[in-house]
């Protein structure tokens, strides 16, 4: 495959760059792809759960899953559990499944609601990934055409990049050790090259900025402004600890606790649990948080916490001149619904596309690629920000805070026509489909002020058979299902 970019240079390792040169060695066998990175320069790398797109990305790059797993001491995931999110006490699953229609005379939820039979137990009930981590169980899919869910990882977000570095290498990646010292510009504004510490210079015609929260070439090279999100995500740091697993159930899903400023995360891996917590720091100090998080661990830690900063949101434009920033380098969105991983996806889905086309690309095309990048970003925000503000506690500032502030005019949108009509409204480049949106609203017990009058016309019998039947149902075929653990050892052991 051509490519009007004969020489590529991404810029920083772990995740972000490592994906990179990866998917550009595959796609564009015809370009050379360099990677620069520094052993002094260590790497944020916390990021430990994903979003199942990264699924899709290793079939695209040839990558099995089992020697994935083995590498990266990985584990499957269903989705998150949400604790404490509405009030103390209450949980509930956003996992990566579905409720069945969700529109018209045969909307599960619609006729869920309007029973209001309290044998049918939560909705979650009638979504099978929801009832499987209920369980701690697990079961790969027959075949991807027919699947009835989806999943993602839990994986070591160190060893994920090392695994990918010797993918890479293997498909004619060069890798510079070398820390950045100079920027060379060209001209027009671009970027012609980099300086290293030890006097050597790379050239290229595509850099792919890959730096972090430096943003070496599109923020302080570039100078492209940030896009705060602050306002309305106003966390800003986070403590992150691994700790011994002791014997504690190895769960197919992420866990998010709510607390006093902001939420715990708890990531099962094989050899250790990953623990977190973000917070706001205009709400708690840092030391109480850091006490907070130790409080939260299963077993004793495996290292100190090491304290991250953070402002939420992104560069206006990801695609500047011959720059192109991924991962961190061109924003980031607090971890709630782990889509760090899904935006550096996301971005070479669409970058290279463009790259394959075999000529350099105009004004107009960049100008649409930095206009998904920034809808997207803008999705996900809205979508975190919904966990925030249907909450009904009241026992913090930042709960007051979130749940009284205003919204962005998309998200008000969205609350106003599913409170108003039961309408789950979808713009175009969601992170998250309706599916996704409903497991909040009822995790959170947020339902519309009235139901659909159509959905009367189904008999109040028929309609409770089909729930309780469809219950049933997925309540046999995970019972059938082996336990995470015992799921993952057999895959391993072959």
């Amino acid at each position: 495959m051509d490519t009007a970019y004969k020489r590529i240079v991404v810029v920083g390792g772990g995740a972000a760059g490592w994906m990179a040169a990866t998917a550009l060695a595959t796609a564009l066998p015809a370009s050379t792809v360099e990677l620069v990175e520094s052993e002094e320069i260590g790497i944020v790398g916390v990021g430990e759960a994903t979003f199942p797109s990264i699924r899709n990305f290793h079939r695209l790059v040839g990558i099995d899953e089992a020697d994935f797993l083995r590498a990266t001491n990985g584990t499957f995931k269903l989705g998150i559990e949400f604790r404490d999110w509405r009030v103390r006490g209450e949980n509930y699953f956003h996992t990566f499944g579905d409720f069945g229609e969700l529109t018209g005379p045969d909307a599960l939820w619609g006729h869920f609601r309007r029973l209001g039979d309290a044998g049918l137990g939560m909705l979650g009930e009638q979504c099978l990934p929801s009832v499987m981590a209920s369980q701690g169980r697990f079961q790969g899919l027959a075949s991807e055409e027919n699947k009835a869910f989806n999943y993602a990882y839990h994986f070591d977000a160190g060893l994920y990049a090392g695994f990918l570095r010797t993918l890479a290498l293997k498909r004619g990646v060069r890798r510079t050790e070398g820390r950045i010292v100079e920027v060379v510009r060209r001209a027009d504004g671009g970027v012609a090259g980099l300086k290293l510490a030890d006097g050597r210079e790379l050239a290229g015609e595509l850099f792919i900025d890959c730096s972090g929260f430096a943003a070496l070439l599109l923020g302080r090279t570039l100078d492209e402004p940030f896009v705060d999100f602050s306002h309305w995500l106003p966390v800003d740091r986070a403590w992150a600890v691994p700790s011994e697993s002791s014997g504690s159930e190895l769960t197919p899903y992420t866990r998010a606790t709510a607390l006093e400023a902001g939420w715990a995360w708890r990531i099962p891996l094989r050899n250790r649990i990953g623990n977190g917590h973000v917070f706001a720091s205009r709400y708690i100090d840092e030391e109480r948080a850091r006490a907070q998080l130790l409080r939260q661990l299963d077993g004793p830690a495996l290292a100190e916490p090491r304290l991250l900063r953070f402002t939420t949101g992104h560069r206006q434009r990801s695609w500047v001149h011959n720059v192109v920033g991924l991962g961190l380098a061109s924003g980031f969105l607090e971890p709630l619904e782990s889509t760090s991983i899904y935006l550096i996806q996301s971005g070479l889905g669409h970058l290279i596309p463009q790259l394959q086309r075999g000529t350099a690309m105009p004004k107009a095309e960049v100008g649409n690629y930095n206009a998904i990048m920034a809808r997207q970003f803008e999705r996900i925000r809205d979508f975190i920000i919904l966990h925030y503000c249907l909450t009904a506690r009241r026992d913090g500032e930042l709960w007051r805070t979130m749940a009284s502030m205003e919204l962005p005019a998309t998200l008000a949108f969205k609350l106003h026509a599913w409170r108003q009509a039961g309408v789950l409204h979808q713009y175009q480049w969601e992170g998250f489909d309706a599916h996704s949106w409903l497991a909040i609203h009822a995790g959170m017990g947020h339902w519309p002020e009235r139901a659909d009058p159509e959905l009367a016309h189904m008999p109040r019998e028929e309609a409770l058979q089909a729930l309780r039947q469809r219950r049933e149902a997925i309540a046999a075929v995970v019972a059938a299902m082996p336990p995470h653990d015992a799921y993952l050892r057999r895959m391993l052991a072959r």
